[in-house]
């Protein structure tokens, strides 16, 4: 078998598992919550092949790694997620989709991964209309089951959707109702943009499609009572720079940032296009609107890491994400996207009250880097040591660092349905580098410097994840 490449996103926390567990009756440090019951799922990437290009981060095989909670004990399995990719390679017994340019798939399956509908499926997951949807925003959701991980292929929303799915949909609390975008929904590296709308159930509500001012990737978008935004910053798509084997995506700042706004009454007829400063911002907290004026709290970074400038040069080294608040005034007659930093700390991963979605909220966590740890966190903020809890109204902070350790996004689980908000657990993954195994740790939510209360030992690196979901019992 060939060899593993030296590739730091290969090795370390990054380097893939190569076997699916199941693990009943986890090692516990402290006491579960009994109140805590429910499935936390995870995915990332995990190639089950060395690369034949050069790899990106982005994508690996998504993995799906699930902690079930039952009486104050816990219980682990991981499974790849077997798309038709993924099913390929294994019968080859080889890497052939690695690379990020799919002009450089091996000629013999480039009209699949050019009519390819699943994808690597290891960017996100939710648990929506009694279905569990892995996301990537490349491809269709790819389900799987629920309680044993067994894949079950792609999921079109009973037939009704028939372009990509973004990684970040957003629920709406009142009703359930799911709301998600796609990007260059018309082929690679197209300016078509999509907006949908699922009911409780997962039947189609809406679908709506219009075109951004230039093709770039979208990642994230924002759901308020009354708006829809999405937000077009300029890491570009240029399908004649892949050709010319140049950088597929990549960093153009002298293009500013457009964010699209819809009233969630309206249609894609009525977007009216803001400008802001050009940044990058993969992942939202939350938004809200009160009386017109809308504001989004967004880790902003000034310049993004993972994707190079036009040219193939990297971007600027040491790029970290800061809490940031963005406001548009729609009331003005010429708004503009206001972008102002909340914190002095990085920010990355932000997670809230699900409850609390697209209305005014208080309470935020992420991950973040304590620095003062230097040895354990490398240059670039790809990857955290702290969990932070950030009150948006006071714009204070309760972080807790680890002095050896990985984090991965925090996920917020409320104490009881009609808890105040941010009364709960928050759980994140967390990669112990001397032993090199990792523990699913749980925090009192609103007091995150206490430190976790309990651990709960996975036998084996959990390698680095995106995105997560809780499934409540």
């Amino acid at each position: 078998m060939k060899q593993w490449p030296d590739n730091a996103f290969l090795s370390g926390y990054y380097e893939p598992l190569t076997a699916e567990c199941t693990a009943q009756n986890l090692v516990v440090e402290g006491e579960i919550p009994r109140e805590l019951n429910g499935t936390f799922y995870r995915n990332g990437p995990n190639p089950q092949f060395p690369p034949e290009n050069e790899y990106h981060l982005f994508t690996g095989d998504g993995m799906i790694h699930a902690f079930n909670f039952e009486d104050g004990r816990v219980s682990y399995q991981n499974r790849w997620a077997q798309t038709e990719r993924f099913k390929i390679e294994r019968r080859e017994g080889m890497s052939l989709f690695s690379g990020i340019n799919p002009l450089e798939t091996d000629p013999r399956y480039l009209d699949f991964v050019l009519n390819d509908k699943e994808g690597v499926a290891n960017t996100s997951v939710v648990y929506h209309g009694g279905r569990l949807l892995l996301l990537e925003e490349g491809h269709l959701p790819f389900e799987m089951d629920a309680d044993t991980l067994e894949s079950q292929g792609a999921w079109r929303f009973y037939g009704k959707l028939n372009t990509t799915m973004s990684a970040h949909p957003k629920i709406d609390p009142a009703n359930a109702d799911m709301h998600f975008h796609a990007y260059m929904t018309a082929g690679p590296f197209t300016p078509d943009m999509g907006y949908y709308q699922v009911n409780a159930a997962g039947h189609m509500q809406e679908s709506h499609h219009f075109q951004a001012p230039y093709s770039a990737m979208v990642h994230d978008m924002v759901v308020t009572e009354n708006y829809v935004l999405f937000p077009v910053m300029p890491i570009t798509g240029d399908l004649g720079r892949a050709m010319e084997g140049k950088p597929p995506f990549a960093w153009e700042p002298d293009k500013p940032t457009l964010v699209g706004v819809m009233p969630r009454s309206g249609t894609p007829d009525d977007i009216r296009w803001i400008e802001g400063d050009a940044c990058y911002v993969f992942h939202f907290a939350n938004g809200s609107d009160v009386e017109g004026v809308i504001t989004v709290e967004a880790c902003h970074f000034d310049s993004p890491p993972l994707f190079p400038m036009v040219d193939g040069t990297p971007t600027p080294a040491n790029v970290h994400p800061s809490l940031a608040r963005w406001t548009i005034d729609m009331n003005a007659s010429n708004p503009r996207v206001k972008m102002d930093y909340l914190a002095d700390h990085g920010a990355e991963f932000p997670v809230i009250d699900p409850r609390f979605a697209m209305r005014e909220y208080q309470h935020t966590w992420y991950t973040s880097s304590d620095r003062s740890i230097p040895a354990q966190i490398p240059d670039s903020d790809v990857v955290y040591n702290a969990i932070v809890r950030f009150d948006v109204k006071s714009h204070t902070a309760d972080s807790y660092a680890f002095d050896a350790g990985y984090v991965a996004e925090p996920m917020f689980v409320p104490r009881s349905a009609d808890a105040p908000e941010g009364v709960g657990w928050v759980l994140s993954t967390v990669y112990d580098i001397p032993t090199n195994t990792s523990a699913l740790c749980i925090f009192d939510s609103l007091n995150i410097s206490a430190g976790p209360i309990a651990k709960a030992w996975v036998s084996h690196r959990v390698p680095v994840s995106f995105h997560g979901t809780w499934r409540p019992a």
